[in-house]
Formats: structure tokens, C-alpha cells, sequence
């Protein structure tokens, strides 16, 4: 981890090309006030749009990151975007040719930086890119962040993986979508709730062995007569399924560790932390 100031970050701990950056975002060092104290990078949530902006802002020049990234409306699907065909501009991401502007917003915040807290938004819970310079990025509070890279650097993709997802095939799709044999990518998973916080019922449980017998080890039966879920034994399980071997991260109870990370489960109104993942454009 390093830190600036307050303003932490965990880069993750997995052998990308030296032209892939990630991190991922805790939930000290920006400006929001209570409950979304204080480096709230969710818009939509309740949070001033302010202060949100602000949090964005320190993120992106933390990072010095090369473009604003491209906000999701995340909706615990299995849509992938492909930021490929966009180009990014200074005040956020517009399609090709111009049109649509994307980066949750569109409009940048004051003196450059990262976009606004509202507007148009990518309806998907994954985004890839084969493009220098343009940053996907996932929001969560509990659910996990599966961060991807081509062995060669060639491409990068992130994805919402919370159970629905999950289960629905959200890894799967970004897989797709990245256009390239599992064998040449490798993943990583970033912080989510521990299975000794995630309780579920026979639903969630139904949902992975319907498809994958074998995911029944993930669920422990508690005293309750429901179940502890383990979402990084599952995430594991569907990526190998894939053919990627090279697996990291995970190990992390967003739900336990309350001074490190927001967490949905636990507090109900809170803020959103975020993975990001970019391709370094050459000469920076």
C-alpha cells in the first residue's frame, strides 16, 4: 500500500506488463462527510455531487491517471462495454466521431480531473479496452473487483462481481469481450466481503450449483440453518473454469475491516470505493 497523506491505495500484487497500471481505492482521504466518510467515489449514493467530484479529482491526480475514467451504471448484470472505439478527451470519454459522453458524467470537474457525479452513464458492470490512455473502472462497497490484463499488455478489463454477477457470468462475458485466449491473461481480485460476514440463502446457493456442482464447497452451512458464501473460493473456481491460471488477490473482508473499507452489509448507507485498471500511453 502507499499513501498520501490519508489518501491510501492498494496497487495489486500480480505480474502485469511494466504498460498496466491498476489500484484500487480505500475509503480515507477525501472530503465527503458522514456516512460516506470520506473518499466517496459513488455518485448516486446520497453524497453531495461535490464533494464526490472532489474525491475524483485527488483519485485521478494521486494516480496521475492518463484520461477520466469511464463510470458505470452498474446494475449486477453481465453487460460488458468496449472502450476501444472511444476516444478519450480532457473533459471525459466521447464516442468515436463524437456523441456520447461518458465518465458518469461527461462534464469535467473544475480545473480538468475527474468527471462529474451525474449524468449519462455506461449501463454495464464490466468495461475492457485495447486503447492506450482510457480507464475502466468499478465501484463497490462489498462485491468484488475482478481486475484483468493481457500477459502482453495488449488489454485490460475490470468487472463488477458481486453474487448476481457472478453467477449470472460476468467474468465470463469480460473474457469475451477482451478478444483474447484465457491462457494470455491474468487476473486479480480485489476486496469484498469474507465469507464469516456473507451470509446467504438457498437461492444464492441454488443459483452456483445449478450450474457448478462443485461450488458447493464455497457455501458453508451456519446456525441459522443458512449459508456463509465465499466469493472468492467461487470467482476462483469460474476463472480456472476459464482457463486462466494466473489468479491473485483475494484474502480481504471488506464487511470486517470498517477503518480500511466501505461496505454495504455492514453500514447500508455508505460510499463506494473503486478498481481501476489502464493501459500507460507511451512516452508518459
Amino acid at each position: 500500500m502507499r499513501s498520501d497523506g490519508d489518501l491510501q491505495i492498494i496497487q495489486p500484487d500480480w505480474p502485469a506488463p511494466a504498460n498496466v497500471r491498476a489500484a484500487f481505492t480505500l475509503r480515507t482521504g477525501g472530503v465527503s462527510a458522514a456516512p460516506y466518510d470520506s473518499l466517496n467515489l459513488g455518485g448516486g449514493v446520497g453524497d453531495s455531487p461535490e464533494a464526490v467530484n472532489e474525491n475524483r479529482r485527488r483519485v485521478g491526480a494521486r494516480l496521475q491517471l492518463p484520461a477520466e475514467p469511464v463510470w458505470l451504471e452498474q446494475v449486477h448484470g453481465v453487460d460488458v462495454v468496449d472502450l476501444s472505439g472511444m476516444a478519450a478527451v480532457g473533459g471525459g470519454v466521447a464516442a468515436a466521431g463524437g456523441g456520447m459522453a461518458g465518465a458518469d458524467g461527461g462534464m469535467a470537474a473544475a480545473g480538468g480531473g475527474m468527471a462529474a457525479a451525474s449524468g449519462p452513464l455506461h449501463r454495464a458492470d464490466a468495461a475492457v479496452t485495447r486503447k492506450p490512455g482510457q480507464v475502466c473502472a468499478i465501484r463497490v462497497a462489498d462485491c468484488m473487483p475482478v481486475v484483468f490484463a493481457a500477459l502482453d499488455g495488449s488489454a485490460v478489463g475490470a468487472a463488477h462481481a458481486g453474487w448476481r454477477g457472478l453467477a449470472g457470468g460476468v467474468l465470463e462475458a469480460t473474457v469475451v469481450r477482451m478478444g483474447l485466449p484465457a491462457s494470455q491473461l491474468l487476473a486479480w481480485m480485489g476486496p469484498a466481503i469474507g465469507v464469516e460476514h456473507f451470509e446467504v440463502g438457498d437461492d444464492v446457493r441454488t443459483a452456483f450449483i445449478t450450474k457448478d456442482v462443485g461450488a458447493e464447497s464455497a457455501f458453508a452451512r451456519n446456525a441459522r440453518g443458512r449459508w456463509q458464501c465465499d466469493l472468492y473460493a467461487l470467482a476462483r473456481r469460474r476463472l480456472r473454469a476459464l482457463g486462466i491460471g494466473a489468479v491473485y488477490g483475494g484474502g480481504w473482508c471488506t464487511f470486517a475491516q470498517g477503518d480500511r473499507f466501505f461496505s454495504y452489509r455492514r453500514d447500508g448507507q455508505c460510499g463506494r470505493m473503486a478498481a481501476l485498471v489502464w493501459i500507460e500511453p507511451r512516452g508518459r
